[in-house]
């Protein structure tokens, strides 16, 4: 942030993407350690002279569990648990721009979507309380959310507040506490408006959830200060336009540097019949 109270982007583009095999648990029928076995998986793919001549190399063979519960499907759990490496893959990108000192008071990060993070049993980032201040200048926006989930002073739904919000204007924020299971870690949550009602389809359409983590005992019990939340909310603002009419039918729920940002990550994709291909 500068003098007029905007943020400068700081020009540097970290990346870390590698193809990944998820694999069923009883895959592993030598009774060895699971995590040497599919790591040994791995080299033998990467050895194999088909893969080599493709030029791919795979970064990792993960497993996942086949136990069934509820409404699961073996092919939800393999996803689910590529989902939890690309949040790893997160957490360590944040972690060596903040070793870097690249995110300060002058340059925030916004991460797509929550930074809500669950629980994780393994990783070197699976206790949040421990990588909460790699966090103090990152600011989590979603596109979808449930607004019935934030309620008011009376204990009511706020899902009619927020659906109301004039243009440019927020919401007061909440403070969310999830509890103990998920680290004791408690967030601002508050949302904003960047596009008008009258171009929109859906009630909730140009509305954006913004959440920030509390990282003082005085923010885990006070809350933000109204003038940070404030400064977050207009610069988020003031990175809706230019935007992407006809392209997304998310449209007007798009911060244009994230939307530029998602087509870079998506056109660095392999398509469903090249991967297969490999094989």
């Amino acid at each position: 942030m500068n003098d007029d109270n905007t943020f400068r982007s700081f020009g540097k583009v970290f990346e870390e993407a590698y193809p990944v095999v998820c694999l069923p648990i009883t895959a592993n029928d030598e009774g060895i350690d699971n995590g040497v076995y599919f790591n040994n998986l791995c080299n033998k793919l990467n050895d194999l002279p088909f893969i080599k001549g493709s030029g791919n190399k795979f970064g990792k063979v993960l497993f996942y569990l086949t136990k069934i519960e509820g409404n699961e499907t073996l092919e939800n759990k393999g996803i689910a648990r590529i989902q939890d490496e690309m949040i790893e893959c997160e957490k360590r990108i944040v972690a060596e721009m903040m070793s870097k000192h690249l995110l300060t008071h002058d340059h925030y990060l916004i991460k797509d979507g929550s930074i809500q993070y669950k629980p994780m049993k393994t990783g070197d980032y699976k206790e949040l309380a421990r990588i909460r201040n790699n966090y103090r200048h990152v600011v989590g926006v979603s596109k979808r959310f449930n607004p019935n989930l934030m309620k008011d002073n009376k204990n009511q739904s706020s899902a009619g507040q927020i659906a109301k919000l004039p243009l440019f204007h927020r919401t007061p924020a909440f403070m969310w506490k999830p509890g103990e299971e998920w680290g004791n870690v408690n967030f601002a949550i508050w949302y904003v408006r960047i596009r008008d009602r009258r171009y929109t389809t859906t009630p909730y359409s140009g509305i954006l959830k913004i959440e920030k983590m509390l990282m003082t005992g005085k923010e885990a019990e006070n809350g933000l200060e109204s003038d940070e939340i404030d400064m977050i909310t207009a610069n988020i603002i003031n990175e809706r336009n230019p935007v992407c009419y006809g392209n997304d039918a998310r449209w007007a729920n798009h911060l244009y540097p994230v939307y530029m940002t998602e087509c870079y990550c998506k056109s660095r994709f392999k398509s469903d019949i090249s991967f297969i291909n490999l094989f």
